[in-house]
């Protein structure tokens, strides 16, 4: 078997990896998903410990730190088949366009994963991470409010420009895992454009989702209103196009779409 699929057979699984999750029982997509939000906030968590603990006035080698050990949390999501709300708006989005699922399905499953990947989120935020003292002490509590109130001080486009890198890369990575069929290939795939969008700051909602509420069961001085109209819905917005666009819709034209007409094409000559 070769260890690399190519750019059309890597769409289709992709494809059928979020088609498949639409068939499972509502039980079983629940805790999938609350343990999807739970592992991208212990890839979070990571990040902070090790680059929040990191005692050196180089800035970047502090980012890049925190986008080596991020990657983490997506990479236990996809070898445990859990659920990410902001890969989804990829993998479901070329089901849709293939006329395997309703708009209705669509929606239905991306609102659940968002609600239930917030819901695995708090669990680390508040019980694993607040409630255990690991985020009560400088340096990391220092670094975590800065983080937070950085990410809560930008204006609304921004916001959403930042949360369209970030899904952008975030959806390349799951779809680069998809690629290659052995286990280092994978790591490779999943990692380097996850690491990518953490280095350059871009705004992902879910690990938003971690790294704000913890900042605010910590004690910094930031809402929860604030968090979500200035964070959380433009983030959000910004997941949705980079994921569902740049990715599902983009390579639905490319690998399956056109690939099929000029097939026919091919065909009838």
């Amino acid at each position: 078997m070769e260890n690399y699929n190519s750019p059309r057979k890597t769409t289709l699984l992709f494809s059928d990896a979020g088609l498949q999750k639409t068939k499972y029982p509502l039980s079983t997509f629940v805790f999938l998903s609350i343990q999807g939000g739970a592992f991208i906030a212990l890839g979070s968590l990571l990040s902070v410990v090790v680059a929040g603990g990191m005692s050196t006035d180089s800035i970047g080698l502090i980012k890049f730190a925190a986008g080596a050990l991020f990657p983490v949390g997506l990479i236990m999501i996809i070898f445990t088949g859990s659920d990410l709300f902001t890969s989804n708006c990829a993998t479901l989005t070329i089901p849709l366009l293939r006329k395997q699922i309703r708009v209705g399905t669509f929606l239905k499953y991306l609102f659940l994963s968002y609600v239930l990947n917030f819901v695995g989120t708090q669990f680390i935020a508040f019980l694993l991470s607040n409630h255990v003292g690991l985020l009560d002490k400088d340096p990391w509590q220092s670094y975590l409010f800065h983080l937070a109130e950085n990410k809560v001080n930008q204006d609304f486009l921004t916001v959403v420009i930042k949360g369209i890198g970030a899904n952008w890369l975030v959806c390349l990575g799951v779809w680069l895992g998809c690629a290659s069929n052995d286990v280092i290939g994978k790591y490779i795939g999943i990692w380097t454009p996850i690491m990518i969008f953490v280095t350059l700051g871009y705004e992902h909602s879910i690990a938003n989702m971690f790294f704000i509420p913890a900042a605010i069961y910590s004690g910094a001085d930031i809402s929860w209103t604030t968090f979500i109209l200035q964070n959380l819905i433009p983030s959000t917005i910004g997941n949705l196009i980079g994921g569902g666009v740049l990715i599902g819709c983009l390579y639905w034209f490319i690998h399956i779409k056109r690939t099929q007409a000029e097939m026919s094409a091919n065909k009838g000559d």
